[in-house]
């Protein structure tokens, strides 16, 4: 991931300083297992830790000519421990070292995103409590439909990312897994109990069975987590555009005192962050399909699944994490204007309440289809005249006959629409 879009915590996970470094651990915690079941001599590990050195660019500078980076990093590591290192990666493959330290650097991104996810949780909620009451209008097909409140339109967010953090969880969970099983998985060169000591050692469990790689569905899962938490960011984002639409005007994007929107108009006011952040959600679900397609690999091992990994697994997650503190610095600073969403509310005369209305007349005895043809008709036509929608219910006969005029006035009463406000928030806060 390019710079512009990387933050320095989780963008280290991914150097190759850290790779290489987990690299050794996964070694040495081997070799100390072995030491234990006598299959190498005692004190090995800690021979060659006090010696081993990371050296990035002489580690490349073997794999340039081995063309094998495990390779190139152990002939490195040799360099520098003598032969005591010898009797690393004993009975070991490639797939023990790559795969192990792959999913501890994506159990390792994914801590840093649920902190991130949890930091948002707290943002939404304020937004949500504070705004509880905020009457805007709820639209459905962009077209106004029935009030709600801007506090509840929050919720349903606060709600969608407690679900991500849950599906984050369980992710990261499912990856967290540890082989060292040699050739095609059989451990036919190296102890079961090795690989036990490994997974302890880093915080992981052992893989049931591997096939010399871990099974990919596992990472499918991972990544396509990653997927449907960018389509949340998109939502919101989606949301507030919408909303700083000019003609809405409900919501808008923070704007810097020396913040430029336009290099032609002075006078825009653009919502880039969110428009960024349509972007960067495209950008992460682009690494779902590929790996969904790594699942399918030929027999017990191919490496058709390597290339792919190494670029979707820096760069979902760290375009996650980038996407997700600018989601949080856009709902901390958003600015909100009640106002304009009272006065959306009243642009369409009241036509909102025509369900109310509606619900009313079949309880004064019309049938259904009679009073809809009826509250269309006239929601129509102030609709079309700009004229009060509730002086056409109140003046037509076929209403007024059977319903009082004031009964009729009490049905066009915003605080009918928030009445449940309360419950809603309540089941949706409440500890589990």
């Amino acid at each position: 991931m390019i710079e512009r879009y990387s933050r320095e915590e989780i963008k280290n996970i991914w150097e190759d300083k850290n790779k290489y470094s987990i690299w050794l651990k996964i070694e040495l915690a081997a070799a100390e297992a072995m030491e234990k079941l006598k299959i190498i001599p005692k004190g090995v590990s800690k021979k060659v830790k006090s010696k081993a050195k990371i050296n990035v660019k002489r580690i490349l500078q073997i794999e340039e000519k081995v063309k094998h980076d495990v390779i190139a990093f152990l002939t490195s590591i040799t360099e520098k421990a003598g032969k005591d290192a010898k009797y690393l990666h004993k009975g070991m493959t490639s797939s023990d070292v790559l795969d192990t330290c792959f999913n501890l650097q994506l159990k390792q991104s994914g801590e840093i995103l649920l902190k991130d996810i949890d930091q948002l949780l707290v943002s939404i909620k304020r937004q949500a409590l504070k705004h509880k009451f905020t009457l805007c209008m709820g639209r459905s097909h962009g077209i106004h439909a029935e009030p709600i409140t801007f506090g509840l339109k929050m919720l349903t967010f606060y709600q969608e990312f407690k679900r991500n953090k849950k599906r984050l969880e369980n992710s990261i969970k499912e990856i967290s897994t540890c082989a060292i099983s040699g050739a095609v998985g059989t451990f036919a060169n190296v102890h079961p109990q090795v690989e036990r000591y490994v997974a302890k050692k880093l915080k992981l469990s052992v893989e049931p069975i591997s096939t010399q790689i871990i099974p990919r569905d596992r990472h499918a899962q991972f990544f396509s987590t990653l997927g449907i938490i960018a389509s949340s960011i998109e939502r919101f984002a989606i949301e507030i555009r919408h909303l700083q639409r000019t003609e809405v005007a409900e919501v808008e994007e923070f704007f810097g005192k020396k913040q430029k929107g336009s290099s032609a108009m002075p006078h825009k006011k653009n919502p880039i962050f969110s428009e960024n952040l349509t972007g960067l959600a495209r950008l992460i679900r682009s690494s779902v399909i590929p790996a969904l397609e790594n699942v399918a690999l030929w027999h017990e091992r191919d490496i058709s699944h390597s290339a792919v990994e190494r670029n979707i697994g820096p760069d979902a997650t760290i375009a996650l994490d980038f996407a997700l503190a600018r989601l949080l610095n856009v709902v901390q600073n958003l600015n909100i204007y009640p106002k304009n969403m009272k006065k959306n509310l009243n642009i369409t005369n009241g036509i909102f309440f025509s369900q109310r209305v509606l619900l009313e007349m079949t309880s004064a005895g019309f049938s259904r289809d009679e009073a809809y043809r009826i509250v269309q008709k006239n929601a129509l036509s102030a609709w079309k005249e700009n004229s009060s929608f509730y002086d056409k219910i109140v003046s037509d006969k076929k209403i007024n006959n059977k319903i009082p005029v004031n009964k009729l006035k009490k049905l066009f009463d915003f605080s009918y629409h928030t009445k449940k406000i309360n419950i809603i928030f309540k089941r949706n806060l409440k500890k589990r």
